[in-house]
């Protein structure tokens, strides 16, 4: 699908919600919408009519170079270069992102215009992801697993935890990652059971939990993993905790089917962390979208009772923490379809002693 298809789905949707056009001025939305990629852009999409690009000076030949099929407007104030093209009908903006004090710039600057909250519209497209968004998740989850795989290979008793994470990330972008994902959690011992550890000098000691939350980003598309080893040889609690976290995730992803309610995934995870005893031990939410955002809708609770849609890309990650001793998560970037679920990180989930 190319960015002209993405736009005329969107004008179908604001159709459907009674809006003239929209004026998309998040960032990530306009990537998808255009394929721009700096820092500084806005769109106006009409119903009616051929929608405008909006950069600073910055970006004038990139953006001729990644939107060659939209009209480019070069101006420092974005909205007041776009605001006189609205005349008048009713404008979508995104208010979720839009600040108080931009909404009032952009109401004076359009006095003809009747300004209205377009809702989550773009984002509600971004949810079904086309062949080359999954591709592009495809090769980011790849790269991820990979770079582990060769981590857990080596040497890991005596680093600290700051020495193991900055390992994994740069086996990621030797393996042609363009950035990581996000900020890798890496946590050993007592801390990883703490859920969003960042990396010490924490020393990694034998018979101790290693924790590892990370991502490759490729072509500006993330991908989130987490898994558990023990270094040696685990002990039963550690076994317990590991089993319990196993089969919740398990439980989960077999909720992972179009049509299924989002809630009945957060439902059978909960349901197999109480049924072991250990449901007051899962401090965190169960899973959320992927795409070009590391945390993008939908997100699985309780309360989320919209329902899945094939080709939705999601996490899974259930985990049981127990402060002071050590925690357990497990998460896979998984692809939504219309039978069997398709987990892209493609590692293996059985409990690792590694060394």
């Amino acid at each position: 699908m190319t960015t002209a298809d993405r736009r005329e789905r969107l004008v179908a949707a604001l159709g459907d919600r009674g809006l003239d056009g929209l004026f998309v001025t998040t960032l990530v939305n306009v990537r998808y919408l255009t394929g721009f990629t700096g820092s500084n852009g806005a769109l106006l999409v009409p119903r009616e009519g051929a929608p405008v690009f909006f950069t600073d000076g910055r970006y004038r030949d990139q953006a001729a170079k990644e939107l060659p099929d939209v009209e480019h407007v070069i101006d420092r104030d974005l909205a007041g270069a776009a605001s006189p093209r609205m005349g008048s009908g009713t404008w979508g903006v995104e208010t979720h992102t839009l600040s108080v004090d931009g909404h009032a710039n952009l109401t004076s600057l359009a006095p003809g215009a009747t300004l209205a909250p377009a809702g989550r519209v773009v984002e509600e497209l971004r949810l079904v992801k086309d062949e080359e968004e999954i591709d592009r998740l495809r090769a980011a989850c790849r790269i991820s697993t990979e770079a582990l795989d060769g981590l857990l290979a080596g040497p890991l008793v005596g680093r600290t935890e700051r020495e193991i994470a900055r390992d994994l990330e740069n086996r990621m972008l030797d393996l042609g990652a363009e950035a990581i994902a996000f900020e890798t959690i890496l946590a050993t011992g007592e801390n990883s059971a703490i859920p969003h550890h960042s990396p010490t000098d924490r020393v990694l000691g034998s018979g101790e939990f290693m924790k590892a939350d990370f991502g490759a980003r490729v072509a500006g598309y993330h991908a989130d993993c987490t898994r558990t080893v023990v270094i040696g040889k685990a002990d039963d609690w550690q076994r317990e905790i590991y089993g319990a976290v196993q089969a919740s995730q398990a439980a989960g992803l077999d909720h992972f089917r179009e049509g299924a309610k989002v809630s009945d995934s957060d439902d059978a995870a909960r349901a197999s962390l109480d049924a072991a005893g250990w449901l007051h031990a899962f401090t965190t939410g169960l899973g959320h979208g992927v795409g070009l955002e590391i945390h993008e809708d939908p997100f699985i609770a309780a309360r989320n009772t919209g329902k899945l849609v094939s080709r939705t890309v999601l996490t899974m990650e259930p985990g049981i923490y127990v402060p002071g001793r050590g925690g357990v998560r497990i998460e896979d970037t998984v692809l939504v379809t219309t039978g069997a679920p398709e987990v892209l990180t493609t590692m293996t989930k059985d409990l690792m002693e590694i060394g």
